[in-house]
């Protein structure tokens, strides 16, 4: 499918910038929250941004590769925890509540069938992907519909008056496709994007690259981000990439978590490079290859606080951040509102 994605407007840049300088305070001395608020005005095409409904979708999803051990954790894992997200006991259960965030789960190919009745959006594509090992882990037709389904449900959210959007993701052996997606998109030896996942040792670790390192060596395709999401993808990390190109095209703002969603973001950004200047990235992951996949898009994550625990929760520590931002430039005074002196000097925000 075809998205429509414009740059990122730069028509308010200067205007921006003046009422960021023209608050109450030194130039530059709210750090990091000043360049949140120049970024969302800009997205928004706006002096006075707003966060509407913001929604967090988790999309979950099942991976052959899992069945050799990448993993601390059995497949299994996965399903399980969708059944903890339905009943608000996961952490980003309690992240969402406690920041008043709307709350999705997205059932993209976990190997497990839910009750109906669960409010989990079933856009099943298969029941996991195939061990890519041995064969690709979908079809080119399946990484396709994965975007598609992505899109769809980021559309609908958009239609309920959601202008802010954070992806979160579930699915056993994911960290093992982001890896690989990172390494065959920049470059990057494959040694250098293996971590430690769910939590592997040394030995774990080396397990892990010496499987995804067999399964490297037998793919005779090239870099091209569809090739390489259907050789070694996950349906989840396809429905992200197609929800993160929806986003861009509805000129959402995005709160980038962790590795695995940075791994779909980093697909689509080959796809679309504009879809970055709708980004914001909240958090440094401690899986050791995020930093790699931050500097290949020179992006600056707002947090660095040790977390790799994934499912969207490095987006929702960093939400009250973000929630500043758009505070301060919306009400806090400037100094002519004040009658307070304000200083000659001129700072601009890179």
């Amino acid at each position: 499918m075809e998205f429509k994605i414009s740059s990122v407007s730069t028509s308010l840049d200067q205007k921006l910038l003046n009422k960021i300088n023209g608050k109450t305070k030194p130039l530059g001395s709210l750090g990091m929250l000043e360049k949140i608020a120049f970024q969302i005005g800009k997205i928004q095409n706006s002096l006075s941004p707003k966060i509407m409904n913001p929604t967090v979708v988790v999309f979950a999803g099942d991976h052959g590769i899992t069945d050799d051990g990448v993993s601390f954790y059995p497949k299994s894992v996965s399903y399980e925890m969708l059944y903890n997200y339905m009943q608000g006991g996961a952490a980003i259960n309690v992240f969402s509540r406690q920041h008043n965030i709307d709350f999705k789960v997205v059932d993209a190919g976990i190997d497990h069938d839910f009750d109906p009745a669960l409010n989990i959006i079933n856009k099943k594509i298969a029941y996991g992907t195939k061990n890519y090992r041995f064969e690709p882990a979908m079809t080119k037709n399946q990484c396709l519909e994965g975007f598609k389904r992505g899109a769809d449900v980021i559309e609908g959210i958009h239609k309920e008056g959601c202008n802010f959007i954070t992806f979160g993701e579930k699915g056993i052996g994911n960290t093992s496709s982001a890896a690989l997606i990172l390494s065959l998109l920049t470059d990057i030896k494959l040694e250098e994007c293996v971590g430690k996942g769910t939590g592997l040792d040394k030995e774990g670790v080396k397990s892990k690259f010496d499987l995804l390192n067999e399964a490297l060596q037998k793919y005779d395709g090239g870099n091209n981000p569809i090739d390489v999401l259907t050789q070694f993808g996950g349906f989840e990390v396809v429905m992200i990439v197609g929800a993160v190109l929806k986003a861009a095209e509805l000129r959402m703002t995005m709160l980038i978590d962790g590795f695995i969603i940075t791994s779909a973001l980093l697909a689509a950004s080959k796809i679309d490079p504009k879809v970055l200047g709708y980004c914001l990235f909240a958090h440094k992951s401690n899986e050791q290859a995020h930093i790699k996949m931050l500097n290949h898009l020179n992006a600056e994550p707002i947090l660095d606080i040790g977390m790799r625990l994934g499912e969207g929760t490095g987006a929702m520590v960093c939400y009250p951040l973000v929630k500043s931002a758009v505070q301060f430039i919306n009400e806090m005074a400037s100094f002519q509102e004040a009658g307070v002196s304000e200083s000659e000097e001129v700072e601009t925000i890179s």
